[in-house]
């Protein structure tokens, strides 16, 4: 198989990254993407995770969404239930793809929607 031909047929559409370092942050990662693939448009949207150390706090762990901070969410350097974090930042990312599918289907409007 020639290489053009492979690289013709191979469309990648929408990444979920993994940019954690600990074991609650790969926690997260590991939650959030069980929701990521239960949601049904996602072609088109790029989410990284990232995750921050914060010396002597614990650390912070970002959403990024196409390059925009979405979520934001500090966890502590003790174990503590995710299940509420996960599921708030699930919310918030499709809160944001519903805004940026509205954006681009209605080009005569403005960013703040006047």
């Amino acid at each position: 198989m020639p290489a053009s031909y492979a690289a013709e047929e191979l469309e990648i559409d929408g990444l979920l990254l993994d940019r954690s370092i600990s074991r609650f942050g790969h926690q997260f990662y590991f939650e959030f993407s069980n929701y990521w693939r239960d949601l049904p448009s996602t072609a088109g949207f790029n989410i990284e995770i990232k995750e921050t150390v914060i010396p002597k706090a614990g650390t912070k762990l970002s959403l990024i969404m196409n390059n925009q901070l979405v979520y934001a969410t500090y966890l502590g350097r003790r174990l503590e239930p995710l299940n509420e974090r996960v599921e708030q930042a699930v919310y918030t990312v499709i809160d944001a793809m519903a805004r940026e599918n509205m954006a681009v289907s209605t080009p005569d409007m403005a960013k703040d929607g006047w």
